[in-house]
């Protein structure tokens, strides 16, 4: 296949994943695999695991941009995180139990439905309003959400920065910069454990595709991340839901061309 072609299918994808992430706390994946999968006829498998190995470096270097702008509760992070992680093996033990029913467009209409509440209805939380929860229930309230999270990810497959985005700041009244801060912070963790099972397994990576998403992930992840730190609530608020709401239809038309 042609390299540059290849060049410019990665590039793009990795525009949409890299300001999903920074924006919203986005899975690379939602946007790279079907991308991927649709333009370069890449076995989904192979797809699957270069975006969220895509997704590794995008989260982390998003992490760091709104932990540096002190909008990342790391503490809790780390309590939903474990709870995520412990639950999503029991969705999916319990969706292999039950074959056929994974919902694969749950994470597309999610990401739509998502961008238009932040369009409708803004997150105006302020960090005054959510610091004056107690710690306690805070940290009660990051295991059962997290625990939510896990399964539903788990069970349907896909999902899993949107579901905590969702969670964090309609359950847990997160402000909407610390919410996304705390996302990108657990996507980091989450996405290197499945990049690495899946190379385990066996899935040698096309390296120039791995290559190509994971920078353009990177650069696009750091561009929103800068910006979503400085932008006021409701410009950050429209600003989200409006890249939403663009990747929503953008991967319901390449699942379509599929």
């Amino acid at each position: 296949m042609d390299m540059l072609y290849k060049f410019v299918i990665c590039f793009i994808a990795g525009i949409g994943a890299g300001l999903g992430t920074g924006f919203a706390g986005m899975s690379a994946a939602a946007v790279i695999s079907p991308m991927l999968i649709t333009f370069l006829d890449m076995e989904p498998y192979m797809a699957v695991g270069i975006a969220l190995a895509s997704d590794v470096l995008a989260s982390a270097v998003s992490a760091y941009t709104y932990g540096k702008n002190k909008n990342l509760d790391v503490k809790n992070g780390l309590v939903m995180m474990a709870s995520v992680l412990c639950f999503t093996m029991v969705g999916s033990y319990v969706a292999s139990r039950l074959p056929g029913s994974a919902m694969g467009s749950f994470s597309v209409v999610m990401t739509l439905l998502l961008g238009i509440k932040f369009i409708v209805k803004p997150v105006m939380t302020t960090k005054e309003a959510m610091d004056g929860v107690p710690p306690a229930r805070r940290v009660r309230q990051s295991i059962l959400c997290g625990a939510l999270v896990g399964f539903i990810c788990g069970f349907v497959g896909a999902g899993g920065g949107m579901m905590m985005l969702l969670v964090l700041t309609s359950v847990l009244g997160y402000e909407l910069k610390t919410a996304v801060g705390t996302s990108v912070f657990i996507m980091a963790f989450t996405a290197f454990t499945g990049a690495v099972s899946h190379f385990a397994i066996g899935c040698v990576p096309d390296m120039p595709s791995l290559v190509f998403c994971v920078l353009s992930t990177l650069l696009w992840a750091r561009i929103a991340a800068r910006f979503a730190n400085k932008a006021e609530p409701a410009v950050l608020n429209r600003a989200t839901g409006v890249v939403l709401v663009v990747l929503g239809a953008v991967i319901l038309a390449v699942n379509w061309l599929g």
